[in-house]
């Protein structure tokens, strides 16, 4: 079925380049029939799609045979431990990026025994940002088109007696995007203590892929924000995303500091003329979501309540009033309060992200990098992509000038 999707979605491309030959060439017969093509395509490729989401749907939500995992597991283990690769299939670090949880964390395996077990350092969680975008498996293709509505068509309308016997005027046309995902090389390179080897193989797996995922994810929360870096990106980030044209696909919102009426300039330059859009999040800074908490109002009040949640401190509540925002903390966003130029906080709805899995992810153990050391280094490697797939679908809060900080 995913050849079957990546197939239409080539077939799509070249008819939608055929239908901007002809609107060019002011074919306008030309122009409806391709569109029309278009329009059918669009319907088989929705049927495709919603297959596909049910079928990653019923083996995201399959519960685990606890005595399948751990044999899966016992076998990985030992295969790690002999120097051999481990394969992942996308599905299964889908599941993982989607529930933010690893086998460690589980109910398959539990390390025993004193001095067994090597604690993650405080405030080594990744950003929640990896669990809230729109994660897709597209395995075996190149690269990935994403097409997506840039304006609609506008109606006409006038007096009855006015247009009676006259030709109506042309209502403007549609004007259509394509957000491209191509794969993009992460490496994961942790260097743990060679006793970790004293874990039974399941544990040992378990510890292993658990690093390995978490080195992961904290890659893929930096590029989903900023993208690669390039100047012409393989993977496009918040701020980054553009699409096949070179447009960009995100708003801006130009801010001077933190103070009361930031969240509001960044509620309301959201969404279109008859709407505020719905689903959407603040990322942001721990710096900003500070600045933000330390600002008060004449009675010495504060001005927003930042309500973290209980088991997942990354996330919370921005209390605004009788508004409720949601926010996620991402470190690699710029801090504005701090001085920070450039693009800060977005602000949108995660699910106009599509973050794109390419292929299997490998992860093995070496005992030779950092023999001397007495050191094992866990290797990580995956194909990843990611784009805005929704016209605006995101606001970036811009300063171009230095700012002196939060007030208050």
């Amino acid at each position: 079925m995913r050849r079957k999707l990546t197939e239409l979605m080539q077939q799509r491309a070249i008819v939608l380049e055929a239908a901007e030959a002809a609107l060019s060439a002011q074919d306008q017969q030309r122009f409806d029939s391709e569109m029309e093509k278009v329009g059918n395509m669009n319907r088989e490729i929705d049927s495709v799609k919603q297959l596909i989401a049910q079928q990653d749907k019923q083996f995201l939500s399959k519960t685990p045979d606890l005595a399948e995992e751990r044999d899966k597991a016992e076998q990985r283990g030992a295969d790690l431990k002999k120097g051999l690769a481990v394969q992942l299939s996308p599905r299964e670090a889908l599941r993982d990026l989607a529930k933010a949880q690893t086998l460690a964390q589980g109910q398959i395996v539990q390390p025993t025994g004193g001095g067994q077990v090597i604690r993650d350092a405080l405030g080594a969680r990744p950003s929640s940002i990896v669990d809230q975008v729109y994660v897709q498996d597209l395995t075996g293709m190149g690269s990935f088109l994403e097409p997506y509505v840039i304006s609609q068509t506008e109606a006409s309308a006038g007096a009855v007696k006015t247009n009676a016997g006259k030709a109506r005027p042309e209502s403007t046309d549609p004007v259509f995007g394509m957000a491209k995902i191509s794969p993009y090389e992460i490496s994961v390179t942790n260097y743990v203590d060679r006793n970790i080897s004293r874990l039974s193989p399941a544990n040992y797996y378990a510890k292993v892929y658990s690093m390995a995922m978490g080195a992961l994810r904290r890659k893929l929360a930096q590029l989903i924000v900023s993208g690669d870096g390039q100047a012409s990106p393989d993977f496009y980030g918040i701020k980054t995303a553009k699409n096949t044209a070179g447009a960009d696909i995100f708003a801006t919102l130009e801010v001077d500091k933190i103070d009361e009426t930031l969240l509001d300039s960044l509620f309301f330059a959201y969404g279109g003329d008859s709407e505020t859009g719905g689903g959407a999040r603040l990322y942001l800074n721990k710096a900003d979501l500070a600045a933000l908490g330390k600002l008060r109002n004449g009675d010495k009040q504060r001005v927003f309540k930042i309500r973290p949640e209980a088991d997942n401190p990354n996330c919370g509540m921005i209390e605004d009033g009788g508004a409720m925002i949601p926010y996620t903390i991402v470190p690699s966003l710029t801090a504005l309060s701090a001085g920070g130029q450039g693009q800060t906080m977005v602000y949108g709805d995660p699910m106009h992200y599509e973050l794109g899995l390419f292929g299997d992810y490998t992860i093995r153990v070496d005992e030779s990098i950092k023999g001397v050391e007495r050191m094992y280094t866990i290797l990580g490697d995956c194909m990843a992509g990611g784009n805005l797939i929704v016209d605006k679908g995101f606001v970036v809060a811009t300063t171009l000038t230095h700012n002196d900080g939060a007030d208050g």
